[in-house]
C-alpha cells in the first residue's frame, strides 16, 4: 500500500491514508507530501475521489463503510498497481514463497542495466532504501500478491512464479482454487511474452502443461534450462557455476545464503538473458544485492553470537530458512517462531510441527492475529505440542513475547545464531535483543 501512496505521490496524485500505528513508514509518507490518519475512522476519507484498500482490511472498516454510503469508489491495492502499469512493458514476481526477495533482485539488475524501470516492492528493498521507485523507463516491475486472487487484475509480458504451495486457504478454502488461480493468472502472461517457473516446483511444472506460451524453466537439475552447479555455501553468501541449454555461462557471487536464494537469482538471470542484459550486470547485481527487509536480515553480528531476523511464516519457508542458516555452521541454531494468523496456525499445525529441523533450540510464542478473530481451540501451543511431539531430543519452550528476550539473554553462548521468524511483529522482539546485547558489551 505504502509503495502505490509514493508511486501516486511522484506523479503529484493527493494522496491520504491511515494506519493504526505510526512508523517508519506513515513517517516517510508524510515527509513525501501524504496526509495520514492515525487509527482508522469514517472521517478519514472526506475528499477523496477514490479509496484504495489492501486485503487486510474487512468490510467492517469504517472508511470502507463511509466510502460505500457516500458513493466513493472503492478499488483493491492490485487495481490501483494495474492501472499504474498502463502502457509499460510489465514485469511481475509471484509465487507463495520469495516474492520479494526475487522482486527486488530482478528490479536491481533493471536498475544496474540502466533500463530506469518503476518498481513496487512488498517490502523494504535494501539497496535503494524503499519499496517503490518512479522510474522513466519502459519497465514497470511489481511484486505480485497471490493471497487473495486480486494478482489476476495483471497482464504481464514477463512472469516469474517462484512455487505453488498450501498457503492462503483461509481465503482460497481449498487447494485446488489455489491451483485454478494460478492457472488463470499463467494465461494472463501475454502470448508473446515469457515466463519463468522453478521446474522444482511439481505443482508449478504441472500447471505449465497445457500452457502455450513460452516458458523458461529455472531449476536444480539439469532437466531445467537454466540450472546450477559446483555450489559452494559461505557464511552470508553462495557460488554457483550457472548452465543455460547445457551450456556454461557464469560463475556467479551471490550475496545471499540458501539453496532457495540461488533458485531465485536463477529467475533473475533467466529474465536477465530473456531482455539481452550483459553478463557482468547480472553479476555485479548478485554480488552486491544487499536484501530485503526481515529476509534473512543480519540485525547484529559479534564475535559472541549472531542475530538473524527473518520474514517466514509458512513451514516451507522456516524450513528453507533454517536450513540456509544450517550452511552457515553455526555453533548451534536457536530459532524463535511467532506464528501468524488462526487460520494458518490450524490448517498447517501438522507441517509447522515439522519444519524445526535445522533448529538446535526452539521457542514458539502466542500467535500475531493480524485481522483475524480467535479460532476456538487454535493456540500456538497447538504447533509447541507437535515440535515436542516430533523431536523429543530438541529444546523447546512456550514463552510469552514479554519474556523471550531475557530467556535469549540467559542461554547464548559463543557461536550461536539466533532467529526470530514470522510475518507478525516479532521483529520487535529481534530488535529488543540487538538493544541488550549491545549494552551488554
Amino acid at each position: 500500500m505504502s509503495g502505490i501512496a509514493q508511486l501516486l505521490l511522484k506523479r503529484r496524485i493527493r494522496v491520504s491514508g491511515s494506519d493504526i500505528k505510526e512508523s517508519r513508514i506513515t513517517q516517510d509518507l508524510k515527509g513525501m507530501g501524504a496526509e495520514i490518519y492515525i487509527g482508522h475512522n469514517a472521517g478519514n476519507i472526506k475528499g477523496a475521489d477514490l479509496v484504495v484498500y489492501s486485503s487486510a482490511i474487512g468490510k467492517d472498516n469504517p472508511e470502507i463503510i463511509q466510502a460505500i454510503k457516500s458513493g466513493v469508489p472503492l478499488i483493491k491495492r492490485a487495481e490501483a498497481l494495474a492501472g499504474l502499469m498502463k502502457d509499460k512493458i510489465v514485469i511481475t514476481v509471484t509465487g507463495s514463497h520469495g516474492k520479494t526477495t526475487t522482486t527486488s533482485l530482478a528490479s536491481y539488475l533493471l536498475l544496474n542495466a540502466g533500463l530506469h524501470p518503476t518498481i513496487a516492492v512488498g517490502g523494504f528493498f535494501q539497496n535503494i532504501d524503499t519499496n517503490a521507485y518512479l522510474g522513466d523507463g519502459d519497465y514497470f516491475i511489481a511484486e505480485a500478491d497471490e493471497s487473495d486472487g486480486s494478482f489476476l487484475h495483471y497482464l504481464p509480458n514477463y512472469s516469474i512464479i517462484t512455487n505453488v504451495d498450501y498457503e492462503h486457504l483461509d481465503y482460497y478454502k481449498t487447494f485446488r482454487d489455489v491451483l485454478d488461480t494460478f492457472a488463470k493468472f499463467i494465461r494472463n502472461t501475454r502470448q508473446d511474452g515469457c515466463i519463468f517457473a522453478c521446474a522444482d516446483d511439481l505443482n508449478l511444472f504441472n500447471l505449465l502443461k497445457g500452457y502455450k506460451g513460452r516458458v523458461v524453466l529455472y531449476g536444480t537439475e539439469k532437466t531445467a534450462d537454466i540450472y546450477p552447479e559446483n555450489i559452494e555455501f559461505k557464511a552470508f553468501s553462495s557460488e554457483f557455476d550457472c548452465f543455460c541449454k547445457n551450456k556454461f555461462i557464469e560463475r556467479f557471487h551471490l550475496a545471499l545464503g540458501g539453496m532457495h536464494n540461488i533458485l531465485n537469482s536463477l529467475s533473475v538471470i533467466a529474465l536477465g538473458l530473456e531482455l539481452g542484459l550483459a553478463l557482468e550486470c547480472m553479476e555485479k547485481t548478485l554480488s552486491g544485492y544487499k536484501g530485503a527487509g526481515r529476509r534473512m536480515q543480519v540485525k547484529s553480528k559479534t564475535k559472541k553470537c549472531t542475530v538473524i531476523d527473518d520474514y517466514a511464516h509458512h513451514p516451507t519457508e522456516v524450513k528453507a530458512t533454517l536450513a540456509a542458516v544450517k550452511t552457515m555452521q553455526p555453533r548451534r541454531i536457536i530459532a524463535v517462531f511467532q506464528p501468524h494468523r488462526f487460520s494458518r496456525t490450524k490448517l498447517l499445525q501438522e507441517e509447522f510441527g515439522r519444519c524445526f529441523d535445522a533448529a538446535d533450540y526452539i521457542i514458539i510464542t502466542d500467535i500475531y492475529a493480524a485481522n483475524e478473530p480467535p479460532l476456538e481451540g487454535v493456540t500456538a501451543r497447538l504447533i509447541y505440542d507437535k515440535i515436542k511431539k516430533n523431536y523429543p531430543d530438541k529444546i523447546a519452550y512456550f514463552l510469552p513475547k514479554g519474556e523471550i528476550v531475557q530467556q535469549l539473554l540467559k542461554i547464548i553462548t559463543d557461536g550461536d545464531v539466533i532467529v526470530t521468524l514470522g510475518a507478525g511483529d516479532i521483529g520487535r522482539i529481534c530488535d529488543g535483543l540487538v538493544e541488550r546485547l549491545k549494552g551488554a558489551n
